[in-house]
């Protein structure tokens, strides 16, 4: 007998299938939490940046967690990239990818295919950015570390999510797009979960149902109300220190009594799921739709290759068409702004400070040309023989730019690394700015490990520690995720009052403190405000 969960599994293989809605012009649709770029109607648009400030909406109801609202760079930007086959040409081939996430302070970036603002369950692609929102919403909302299963089971319950047309959603659906996982993949036992070495232990690299079981931990910790306040407990105990696995087994109990429930959960035939009215989901303040004009929209294919990341040569490729358009559409700001941009990618300084210059010049509130200016400068300003001059130079556009956006975290972030870079001890207004950055901005991994090392140079080993915990425990942080929790680990094993060689630990090693070389220099240029 096919259980509830596998017809629904089997519907939505079917609907996944449905064709995609033909492309119109490009527009950009600008909200609270998101910017979105896509070749497509307007209406369409329109709708889907208000189904995404609903989901947001929907996150914090159901956690009680508040995000501060963004500044208008540090939102999250979505560029809509076409179908099946854009996507792979986007990602070097790869047929698998449905839609990724690239969180950078002041750039965060997704990725997916077509708008698809269809009935019941969502496309495969608005399930990635779901889940990746989740993520990014959970990070940012807290500094407190989630177990890998308890990360990845909440961001499949809240992307298993229904748009309706009255303005409602539904959260915690069936995940189907977790149906065959959960079918044909090797099992995985609730105390795996929850004890990450004996997963690591029991585990190679083939497939298993990690996601998809934690998924239904998650599923069913929500909504079983024999189970009601365990999973709050369970948070609680790792929170007062308590070991993974021994913080499970006292907030859940006999846990192979937990396994037996689950699949006999997964068999059920209906599940619950959270169903949101309209008025208690919220659009944001408003929603802009700005139509791009035809330079800028010529340039759009190249902006969304440069912002998912270039090579030498991908750079050397896009710098010929960009300059093509350009030539085309010499006074659009939009275009020259990427013109810097690609400029800069390909190494050329001097023309992307110009491209810069000129796009300020038409527009001022592009602050994508502010930021590529000073990244030229700042450049240049490494080889300069008089760096202290350099760099006050280099300051300059994310001064003018930290005008236009008080909090955008770049110029925080360069005004640190202005000091930094030529060997002076960053004062204390600098420090400061690069904490605040990393407040703005916890989702960006390098930033963390980099406030982290500054603390520590401080001597705040307990906080350095609170920055780099979200980190070490990502599942999606790859190599910078390994280095905090090493770095975690040299942190947790000094003594109490030592002093520790932030150089050192970046290398792994722990020793006697050494500062920068240099004193604090107040005057290399007025401070951003923090």
């Amino acid at each position: 007998m096919i259980s509830g969960f596998f017809r629904l599994l089997l519907a939505a293989l079917m609907a996944f299938a449905a064709a995609a809605p033909a492309s119109a012009e490009w527009y950009e649709a600008s909200s609270d939490h998101f910017v979105i770029y896509a070749d497509d109607r307007e209406g369409d648009i329109r709708i889907f940046a208000e189904n995404l400030e609903r989901y947001h909406s929907a996150i914090a109801a159901l956690t009680g967690r508040t995000v501060e609202k963004p500044s208008p760079s540090n939102r999250v930007t979505i560029f809509v990239v076409g179908g099946q086959r854009d996507m792979r040409a986007l990602t070097g081939g790869n047929r698998y990818v449905g839609g990724f996430y690239i969180p950078r302070a002041g750039a965060s970036r997704a990725f997916v295919q077509e708008i698809r603002n269809q009935k019941g369950y969502p496309h495969f692609s608005t399930i990635v950015l779901l889940h990746e929102y989740a993520h990014h919403f959970f990070i940012s909302s807290s500094r407190f570390p989630l177990p890998r299963w308890l990360s990845e089971g909440s961001a499949e319950f809240f992307a298993a999510a229904s748009f309706n047309n009255d303005g409602s959603l539904l959260i915690g659906r069936a995940a189907q797009h977790r149906g065959p996982e959960l079918l044909l993949a090797d099992p995985v036992h609730v105390r795996e979960l929850l004890d990450p070495a004996l997963y690591e232990k029991q585990r190679g690299k083939g497939y298993d149902a990690f996601y998809g079981k934690s998924w239904l931990l998650y599923h069913f910790l929500t909504f079983n109300p024999d189970r009601k306040g365990q999973l709050e407990q369970y948070q609680v105990n790792l929170f007062n220190g308590m070991a993974p696995l021994a913080a499970g087994e006292a907030a859940f109990g006999d846990l192979d009594a937990l396994e037996r429930q689950l699949g006999a959960y997964l068999r059920a035939k209906t599940m619950m799921t959270f169903v949101l009215p309209p008025g208690k989901l919220s659009t944001g303040s408003t929603i802009a739709l700005r139509k791009l004009p035809a330079g800028e929209a010529a340039m759009m294919p190249l902006v969304i290759r440069s912002q998912r990341g270039v090579n030498d040569k991908e750079a050397a490729e896009i710098l010929v068409e960009a300059r093509a358009v350009a030539a085309k559409y010499p006074d659009d700001p939009g275009v020259l702004a990427a013109l810097a941009e690609a400029e800069y990618d390909a190494g050329n300084d001097a023309e992307a400070i110009a491209a810069a210059d000129k796009a300020i010049a038409a527009d001022p509130s592009r602050t994508n040309a502010y930021v590529q200016k000073g990244f030229a400068l700042f450049r240049r300003a490494r080889d300069a023989e008089d760096k202290r001059a350099a760099y006050g130079e280099a300051m300059q556009p994310f001064q003018a730019l930290n005008a236009v956006e008080n909090d955008h975290p770049l110029p925080l972030i360069h005004y640190y690394r202005s000091y930094a870079e030529r060997g002076a001890v960053p004062p204390e207004g600098a420090r400061a700015a690069l904490e605040r950055a990393s407040q703005l901005a916890p989702f960006d991994q390098a930033l963390q490990i980099n406030t982290a090392v500054m603390l520590v140079r401080e001597g705040k080993i307990d906080l350095a520690r609170d920055y780099l915990a979200p980190l070490a425990a990502n599942p999606h942080g790859g190599p910078l995720a390994g280095r905090a929790k090493a770095l975690s680990e040299i942190l947790a094993k000094a003594p109490a009052g030592a002093k520790i060689d932030a150089e050192s630990l970046l290398a792994g090693e722990a020793g006697e403190a050494e500062e920068a070389d240099g004193a604090e220099d107040p005057d290399a240029g007025p401070e951003p405000a923090a």
